[in-house]
């Protein structure tokens, strides 16, 4: 048996599913204090306040054990230490290594910006229409409507121009490119952005353009360097998700409310913004967070798909260097030969890979800003949907079912080599539908699998077509 399920103590499991995390500074003043009582009752939450930061109240998430976890927090609260630290606390409930609740951050550029984020993730969300800037989804075999200006082949941009409609291509001038941009944003008016190059906290470059998307206001303009024109981002109010999978910065709100991060949820309406609070190079928290979400999709809401990910690579890092599992990466000073000696130190290793180096230095700095519970998925693709996964508890066992279809790819199931240089073929992974009480193989279980409260981990699956699988776990009552 291999498997990776680290013992608990026997503390038993207190109630609450959810838990709102709000500071002093909202807590004393009313419009804010609306947005926390909107979500205790939406949720039926249990709420605690802290002075400084979320990790006063570690001691209230032991007792409670939340499945769910949002902080309502103002932007000039907000920076890249503390969304590196909320990743601690979410994973220090327990003993285990693995996050225990998922977590998100309300915030806005008011409390009304804020409240209108609660209000646009209440109903669930179906992404149909979407614009990136990267070439990695040109397939659009996800969406409805879909359009993009590539950043890696200069000029290039496509368009999807509805269901079932091929994809066609073009190609503009880098003085066109900018206006390009925007017109097929209007036309498509998405669900969904997603977006890579570079950034920082007050700009997105558009790579091949003259120009940048910037944030003043709480809005967002483009900004023709060249001509000097600006315009605003052309919204037409629809609801969004901002995943920024690969830009460095732009997910770190900087103690301003003049930050891109938060005219994204403001100006243009995104109910959940992703994004990185340092620079990045190696994305694996970003990219594998899209590929758990893009593979098989419907499955998992956005918030699991980048859970999911995260506890992977987790226990990807735990099995090289266990000792460094709950240290800082140090972003300040020369941080690339810093990691690389500390690693090497951990792993008693001459040189360690970019991936050994990279997945700590991506461990803990993606910021979700939303409510974690959110019901927003990418729509099925029937063709695709080539598996199922049931479980059952009976007493002190659950019992997993997979059952693959005649179609079933296990290359599909994998990931399909999508983004491969960032996220390598992806595990079979399940996120249960009730956590369950110190779940762990059962014996005779002959599976290499992660396994905690929240979920199920295979690796290396050798699931074949028209088959029936079953793992059984022992678990507490």
């Amino acid at each position: 048996m291999s498997s990776f399920a680290q013992k608990k103590k026997a503390n038993g499991r207190a109630g609450g599913e959810y838990v709102v995390l709000a500071s002093k500074a909202v807590q004393q003043d009313a419009a804010w204090m609306q947005v926390v009582n909107a979500l205790k009752e939406k949720h039926g939450a249990e709420v605690f306040f802290y002075e400084k930061a979320p990790r006063e109240n570690l001691a209230d998430l032991q007792r409670v054990k939340p499945r769910y976890v949002a902080i309502v927090e103002k932007p000039e609260n907000l920076n890249r230490d503390y969304v590196i630290d909320m990743h601690h606390v979410s994973r220090e409930v327990d003993e285990d290594i693995f996050a225990d609740f998922l977590w998100g951050i309300i915030t806005g550029y008011d409390a009304n910006g804020a409240m209108k984020m609660l209000d646009n993730s209440t109903e669930p969300l179906v992404i149909k229409n979407a614009v990136a800037t990267i070439t990695e989804l040109k397939s659009a075999k996800w969406f409805d409507r879909y359009a993009w200006v590539d950043d890696q082949t200069l000029g290039l941009w496509g368009e999807k121009a509805g269901k079932g409609e091929a994809v066609k291509t073009g190609n503009v001038s880098v003085d066109g490119r900018l206006k390009k941009l925007s017109d097929m944003y209007a036309a498509c008016d998405p669900d969904l952005v997603v977006t890579a190059w570079h950034a920082t906290e007050k700009d997105l470059q558009v790579r091949y353009s003259t120009g940048d998307i910037r944030a003043k206001d709480g809005k967002l303009y483009f900004n023709d360097h060249k001509t000097k024109a600006t315009w605003d981002v052309p919204e037409s109010g629809k609801r969004k998700v901002f995943f920024a999978v690969g830009n460095c910065l732009i997910g770190n709100v900087n103690n301003t409310k003049e930050s891109m991060a938060i005219a994204w949820m403001n100006g243009s309406n995104a109910a959940t913004m992703i994004g990185y609070v340092v620079t990045t190079w190696h994305g694996r928290n970003g990219w594998g967070g899209l590929k758990y979400w893009l593979t098989n999709p419907g499955r998992y809401s956005l918030a699991e798909a980048v859970y999911m990910n995260q506890q992977d690579f987790l226990y990807q890092q735990y099995q090289w260097y266990p000792s460094l599992i709950k240290e800082n990466y140090n972003f300040d000073g020369n941080e690339f030969l810093i990691a690389a000696q500390k690693v090497a130190k951990a792993m008693n290793a001459q040189q360690p890979t970019n991936d050994q180096i990279g997945f700590w230095h991506d461990r803990d700095v993606l910021a979700y800003y939303g409510d974690p519970k959110w019901n927003v998925r990418l729509q099925e693709i029937p063709e695709e949907t080539d598996f199922t996964v049931t479980s059952k508890v009976k007493g002190k066992k659950c019992i997993i079912t997979i059952k693959t279809k005649e179609n079933f790819s296990l290359e599909r199931m994998k990931g399909d080599k999508f983004k491969q240089e960032h996220v390598l073929d992806l595990p079979f992974s399940y996120f249960f539908p009730e956590r369950l009480n110190n779940p762990r193989l059962a014996a005779g279980q002959d599976w290499k699998a992660a396994v905690d409260e929240n979920f199920l981990i295979i690796y290396d699956p050798d699931f074949k077509p028209n088959m029936t699988y079953e793992v059984v776990l022992d678990i507490d009552k």
